[in-house]
């Protein structure tokens, strides 16, 4: 039975990666993810300078420059005299730390809300459930996040309070919708008729079947999270602007972009790259999750 089950793993994990080889831009975004990952949590040893070191004798030096007592900018520095390679390498911490953990967060609520109101459809409950949700939706996402930054003021922490209060509803959406048709599977009826409890039902039965939906919505709200973060930092309202992120260093460039081009373009192309990279894994994943285009 051991050997059996190693060997499903094993065919399992092959079937993954054939798979995902056969579609180049999939493999493309994977590893552009994997990269950004690992320069984010080697980000000390990877940078070649401190992102907050001032050294405006130097400010707005061109990319490859050489300073006269050796030292090399790769992407310049901008008007502070700050490298800029540096900066971009520790933003890449702020984007990963803020979408992961506002997925982690409104997928977690999100998911627990969809499913009560999935399996209790048509109570006061899920009625309650899905008109704040409806709520939430009727308003424009930035202007309310906009609104309760002010209040709140910059922050980590309140971005990802922020971004977490307005990105649990379309997981409860979707888990909503499979819970409610999954409560009257063969199976769940079957367990109900047993006496098994409604807790165990939800837990066993029906969570398990909304994993791929939620995990393809999950890796696309990554991308989407870091792209609200960057938008909200570009704004003066998301990470304070002393924290290297994407998003606050196109905020700083913009006024030198006619004479210092480099400020604004490599930040720019690494929230490009990084977004684009998850968008294409996160498209490959949901055919490849989705039992009708298994072959």
């Amino acid at each position: 039975m051991a050997l059996d089950s190693t060997v499903r793993e094993r065919t399992g994990a092959g079937q993954f990666v054939q798979r995902l080889l056969r579609t180049p831009l999939a493999a493309v975004g994977l590893f552009v993810l994997l990269v950004v990952i690992v320069t984010a949590i080697a980000a000390p040893q990877i940078a070649p300078y401190d992102p907050a070191d001032v050294e405006v004798v130097q400010r707005l030096m061109p990319p490859l420059w050489v300073s006269d007592n050796g030292d090399m900018h790769l992407l310049g520095t901008d008007a502070l005299g700050r490298d800029v390679l540096s900066r971009v390498i520790y933003g890449s911490r702020v984007s990963l730390v803020v979408g992961l953990t506002v997925v982690a967060f409104s997928g977690t609520v999100g998911v627990v809300l969809g499913l009560v109101s999935g399996y209790v459809a048509g109570s006061l409950v899920d009625d309650v459930i899905m008109r704040i949700a409806d709520i939430q939706l009727a308003f424009p996402f930035l202007l309310i996040a906009i609104a309760f930054l002010s209040v709140l003021g910059p922050g980590l922490t309140n971005v990802i309070v922020v971004l977490t209060l307005f990105g649990w509803v379309q997981y409860a959406r979707v888990v909503r919708g499979q819970a409610m048709a999954l409560r009257e599977m063969e199976f769940v009826e079957a367990a109900r008729a047993i006496g098994v409890r409604h807790i165990r039902i939800v837990l066993r039965h029906i969570l398990p079947n909304t994993w791929a939906p939620t995990i393809v919505m999950a890796s696309f709200a990554v991308a989407s999270t870091i792209l609200s973060e960057a938008s909200l930092s570009f704004l003066g309202l998301g990470v304070k602007p002393s924290v290297a992120t994407w998003g606050n260093m196109l905020a700083e460039g913009r006024d030198h972009i006619t004479v210092a081009w480099w400020i604004v373009t490599f930040p720019g192309l690494a929230l490009l790259i990084t977004v684009l990279g998850i968008n294409l894994f996160g498209d490959w994943l949901r055919d490849y999750l989705d039992p009708r285009l298994r072959v």
